[in-house]
């Protein structure tokens, strides 16, 4: 395959840096219905109704086109590591929605984009300049203050949620790497099919019958992630991954806001330090001008 070259001028990082948004706003409020169906029903039944709406949601995508063409693919180990990933980091987060205020869970999920960089460096060769080790630097540091540990050690609802940042910074890695060949709607089905797989594994064993509202909880959950993975798909094709990634840093004022407006939840004063030393971080690393004309090989990415 011929070089593939990256946008980086700033019409292209301004444009998907608004899907971002977009993604994280939908996010955020997915969050919230996460919360409400978190109070019938157990994390598990939650992962498997938001896959299962996602992946109907898709079928009635590839109905209108008709047939199966849509579906082809010459990359799906691929689109397998995507779901893999992004399946783990939804288990992890959904479980942190539930049990720990939602602009806290929404700050963790946002340390993925301090390890969106090394992975673009080494997987899909994207150059990122001198600032990075000292923006790495802060980010880490920013964790540290949020996850505040002492004499009990570090919250382990805290620790299940960095680790959701880490498979959801693989997950959107991946997903720039798949925009090359891939259209949004074909990266959100695999992901669908794989996670609605994943999602059905356990349910023999911890299954509830859900009541009506929280099948209704269940399924704007699942229309809003279907919706905000398309968003995410459209804002990841358009510039280099470390650079779209301070546009995530809105899921954590979304998240506040709900969490205020509905559950009463106040920031905390070491969510906010935490908050500020991440937002550096990542303006930081995004902030960075690369070459105009510099090519860079992704086809090499395995």
């Amino acid at each position: 395959m011929p070089p593939i070259r990256i946008n980086d001028d700033h019409g292209h990082i301004l444009t998907g840096g608004l899907f971002i948004m977009v993604s994280e706003l939908l996010f955020a409020a997915m969050g919230g219905a996460i919360r409400m169906a978190s109070t019938e029903l157990d994390n598990p039944m939650i992962v498997f109704g938001r896959n299962l709406v996602g992946a109907a949601i898709l079928l009635g995508w590839l109905a209108t086109r008709g047939g199966g063409r849509p579906l082809a693919t010459r990359v799906p180990h691929l689109h397998l590591l995507r779901g893999l990933s992004g399946t783990g980091a939804m288990y992890c987060f959904f479980y942190a929605i539930a049990h720990m205020p939602l602009a806290e869970a929404m700050l963790l999920k946002l340390t993925s984009p301090l390890f969106i960089p090394l992975i673009a460096l080494t997987w899909l060769h994207e150059p990122l300049g001198w600032r990075t080790p000292l923006a790495l630097a802060i980010g880490f540091a920013g964790v540290l203050v949020i996850l505040a540990p002492d004499a009990r050690g570090i919250d382990p609802v805290a620790l299940i949620a960095l680790a959701g940042g880490v498979l959801a910074a693989l997950a959107k890695v991946t997903v720039r790497r798949l925009s090359h060949t891939e259209s949004p709607e074909l990266i959100v089905f695999y992901f669908a099919v794989t996670g609605l797989a994943v999602s059905i594994i356990p349910l023999p064993w911890l299954w509830q019958t859900p009541s009506t509202q929280a099948l209704g909880w269940v399924l704007a959950t699942g229309l809003l992630a279907t919706g905000g993975q398309l968003m995410l798909s459209r804002g990841m094709g358009r510039a280099p991954a470390g650079r779209l990634a301070p546009f995530s840093f809105f899921s954590v004022v979304f998240g506040a806001i709900l969490g205020w407006l509905f559950w009463g939840e106040t920031v905390t004063l070491a969510t906010v330090a935490g908050a500020v030393l991440i937002l550096l971080s990542v303006l930081v690393t995004g902030s960075q001008r690369l070459p105009a004309n510099r090519a860079h090989r992704t086809d090499r990415a395995t």
